[in-house]
């Protein structure tokens, strides 16, 4: 194999090969490098959603003081595991100074213009590659309370103007659009333009779309070095051998910052954890993928089983089960569905999503290394952010420019 190429994209996820196909498509000698098995990150067990609707950056403003009840509480929906890590006590730091209004609406503009040139092009891949079974059937937003029904009508509101259409239901027009919901509810939102899929088949269809394209795919293959010559990478090494481009993409998630320490870089990417797991269906089925609001678990349904994914555990690089979150999370869905006491679990998953401390990822080339793009750090929203993220890099090394550029990704803000 030539190991000179015009770009060398390290990470095989969702959003490396989203930048492999559409860089090859504008006619770019593409190599994409992963130290495992493609899609086998966070592109495996994520909820599946394309939802421009669910564009919210994690540190949103009020949310400081949610945030001390959640930590005090050991099953709540967001955990930071305590410590002294100098790259946890900067990146919380930054998080509160993000909880402000401007910043705030910036990041929803800038996720939802991506989310939304994704769904477009999951839409025409899912024609494409049937097996990755896109399905616009919407997303409905189900609250306890009233102060869940308000929180996701202030979302709604937030994406109103942004052409993510909304509607405002009660208790009973909940239940007569979702029959499977049960126990008392206040209410909701139901988005109907939004879509699902199955997050490891539309990374499939995005290496087998690469391939037909020219574009050469390894898997475990570790990047282990860097060689940096008058502030650009001269090459990359992986497995003893020198690889050679014009450009490189970094779309490596949460192993952003340690790769970047190769680089002399400080890429401010914490691990979040969360857990999906696979269960039978249940005995009345949900027919449209449902946000638990005040639970924040995600419930997509499938052919022959149900999705169940939620927390988020800031812990870095710790992939171990915890047992009681799991049984919180199936003890959470009780409230919303007709989840039974004993389940038969078909696949147990958890794995780390690459968040930011403003909840917006790094996009463009870092200006100290000239050759380098940022592409990393899409936190909760990679798979439905993924391909419009390939396009805005693809763009950027092609063109220079693109119109989905936004300040907010500037890969050197922090």
């Amino acid at each position: 194999m030539d190991t000179k190429q015009d770009v060398i994209v390290i990470g095989a996820g969702i959003i490396g090969l989203s930048a492999a196909v559409e860089l090859a498509e504008k006619g770019t000698k593409v190599l994409v490098l992963d130290q495992g098995k493609i899609g086998h990150g966070c592109s495996f067990g994520n909820a599946g959603w394309l939802t421009p609707c669910f564009a919210m950056p994690l540190p949103m403003p009020g949310l400081f003081f949610k945030s001390i009840k959640w930590l005090l509480d050991p099953e709540g929906p967001l955990y930071i595991k305590p410590s002294l890590d100098p790259l946890l006590v900067r990146w919380l730091i930054r998080f509160m100074l993000a909880m402000n209004e401007k910043q705030t609406q910036s990041a929803i503009e800038a996720l939802v213009g991506l989310s939304q040139v994704s769904l477009e092009k999951y839409a025409k891949l899912g024609q494409e590659f049937p097996d990755i079974g896109y399905q616009g059937k919407g997303l409905l937003m189900v609250a306890q309370s009233s102060a869940g029904v308000s929180a996701a009508t202030e979302e709604m509101e937030r994406v109103a103007d942004l052409n993510v259409p909304g509607k405002l239901l009660n208790a009973d027009e909940i239940r007569d659009l979702e029959p499977s919901v049960t126990g008392a509810i206040k209410g909701g939102v139901y988005f109907p333009k939004e879509a699902h899929a199955e997050p490891l088949k539309v990374v499939q269809a995005l290496a087998e779309k690469a391939r037909s394209l020219g574009v050469i795919i390894q898997e475990n293959i570790e990047v282990t070095d860097f060689v940096i010559e008058n502030n650009k990478i001269k090459n990359l090494v992986a497995h003893k051998t020198e690889y050679i481009a014009e450009s490189y993409v970094l779309a490596t998630g949460s192993w952003s910052h340690q790769l970047a320490k190769k680089l002399k870089l400080s890429i401010p990417i914490l691990g979040g954890k969360g857990y999906s797991m696979i269960i039978e269906p249940l005995s009345v089925q949900p027919k449209i993928p449902l946000m638990l609001i005040e639970k924040k678990i995600a419930i997509t349904p499938r052919d022959v089983s149900l999705r169940i994914a939620g927390t988020l555990e800031l812990v870095n690089q710790d992939f171990s089960i915890t047992e009681r979150r799991v049984k919180a999370i199936l003890r959470g869905s009780r409230e919303f569905l007709s989840v039974p006491e004993k389940v038969e679990m078909k696949e147990l998953w958890r794995g780390l999503r690459p968040c930011t401390p403003d909840g917006v990822p790094l996009i463009g080339y870092t200006k100290k290394v000239n050759n380098l793009m940022l592409a990393c750090g899409h936190q909760m929203l990679g798979l439905q952010s993924g391909y419009g993220t390939g396009q805005l890099v693809a763009d950027l090394i092609t063109k220079g420019r693109s119109d989905l550029n936004r300040e907010v990704y500037n890969p050197d803000r922090f």
